[in-house]
Parts: C-alpha cells; sequence; structure tokens
C-alpha cells in the first residue's frame, strides 16, 4: 500500500480521538459517567459532535495524505536513476532477487540482460559530458520503448543497463534484446549502438544464483563487444 494512502488513513483514525476527547470532557464537567448520560449527550449534542468528528477526519485525512505523498515521492527518488528515470542499481538487485526466486520456484523462464552503450568515454572525451548524458537518456528511452509492461528495467551504473525480462525464454529475450537495438542505433537520440548480453535461468542448475545470472550476462555482454559492438550475444 502506498504511504499516502496508510497515512491518510492512519490519520482519520486518529481523528476520532477528538470527539471522544469532547465527550469524556464533557462528562467530567458534568460528573457523569454512565453510559445512559453518555448516549443521552451524543443524543441531545449530535450537531456537535458530528461537526467536530468530520471536521478533524477531514484535517487529518488530508494530512496524512500530504505527509504520506512525500514519503512515496521520497522512496521513489531512493530507488530512482535521477539521470534516466529508471531503477537504480539497488533497486533492481531487490527485484532480480524476487523474481529469481519466483522462477526457480515455478520453473518459468527468467531472462537477463546487460546492456553497454558504445563508445561513450569517447563521446564525453569528444563532446564533453552533456552530450554523453543525452546519449545515455536516448538508451533508456530505447529500453524503455522497447521493454514489455513485464519487464524490468535500470541503468546498472556508468554507461551499462540491466533488462529483467520474467517468464521469458532465451529467444524472446534475444528478440528483445535486438528491438531495443534496433531503437538505440545511430538514428536515435542518443546517436550511439549498444551491445547486449543476455543469459536464461535454468531452474535446474543447482549453482543458479542471481549472481551467477549477472556474471553470465557480462560475460555475454563482454563477448559481444570482442565481437565488434553493436550486436546481441546470449550466453
Amino acid at each position: 500500500m502506498a504511504r499516502r494512502h496508510f497515512y491518510s488513513g492512519l490519520g482519520a483514525l486518529l481523528a476520532l480521538g477528538a470527539p471522544v476527547g469532547l465527550l469524556l470532557l464533557q462528562a467530567v464537567r458534568a460528573g457523569r459517567f454512565a453510559s445512559a448520560w453518555l448516549i443521552g449527550e451524543l443524543a441531545d449534542q449530535a450537531g456537535i459532535y458530528a461537526y467536530v468528528c468530520l471536521s478533524t477526519v477531514v484535517v487529518f485525512a488530508v494530512f496524512g495524505y500530504a505527509l504520506g505523498r512525500q514519503a512515496d515521492q521520497l522512496q521513489e527518488l531512493a530507488r530512482t536513476d535521477p539521470l534516466t528515470g529508471l531503477l537504480n542499481r539497488r533497486a533492481f538487485q531487490e527485484r532480480l532477487r524476487e523474481e529469481f526466486e519466483r522462477a526457480f520456484r515455478s520453473g518459468l523462464p527468467l531472462s537477463l540482460l546487460v546492456l553497454d552503450l558504445d563508445g561513450l568515454k569517447a563521446l564525453n572525451d569528444r563532446e564533453g559530458h552533456r552530450r554523453g548524458d543525452a546519449a545515455l537518456r536516448g538508451l533508456a528511452s530505447a529500453v524503455r520503448g522497447g521493454s514489455r509492461i513485464t519487464d524490468i528495467t535500470a541503468r546498472w551504473g556508468g554507461d551499462e543497463f540491466a533488462v529483467l525480462a520474467p517468464q521469458t525464454a532465451r529467444q524472446e529475450a534475444f528478440q528483445l534484446a535486438e528491438r531495443i537495438r534496433d531503437s538505440a542505433g545511430p538514428g536515435s537520440p542518443g546517436g550511439l549502438t549498444v551491445s547486449i548480453g543476455i543469459v536464461t535461468l535454468d531452474p535446474g542448475d543447482p549453482l543458479a544464483s542471481p549472481e551467477a545470472l549477472m556474471s553470465g550476462a557480462d560475460t555475454a555482454l563482454y563477448a559481444a563487444k570482442r565481437l565488434g559492438r553493436n550486436r546481441v550475444v546470449a550466453g
């Protein structure tokens, strides 16, 4: 549940203390604590208690919503790469562990793509980091555009990106990678090509782990680099 909804509901619940407190105050002043008197007081002053209840619930709920929305925004900032808007490394690692465990239990395929922007350092040296940042944002746009709604996308760090594709076999992952590579070619806003390494989980492998998946995808990526870049290699 989003914090803004939780805080709003909690604020509304806490606000009920206002009419209860008013009723107890009236009881102390009257020196009457019998249930019959309390019920009668509520009936006689129904409008006042309803007003106190409604007004405080609204104020506390709105205040709680505002605090919760701020907390949600801070949480989102902590999980998001500020340059590209994709998940950051830490958030992606959390999702990788979750999806790995789900795939291992269910026996469904899980593929991981690691992408590297070709020639970013040379571009930074030649045209400056502003141009390099534009290239990174261009690749991020290609990653988002080429991925499906179920895929999990992130900036892994520097010029590397990652895509986690649940319930996706090797051939489907290869097609996904080619779609992203085509979108990130020289004609894209970034203007640079991309090399991509793919690995697909084998649930029967006793040595399989999230770390092994990442290592396998890195190995495939390095192979794509050695073979001339601007290509997809499946490990």
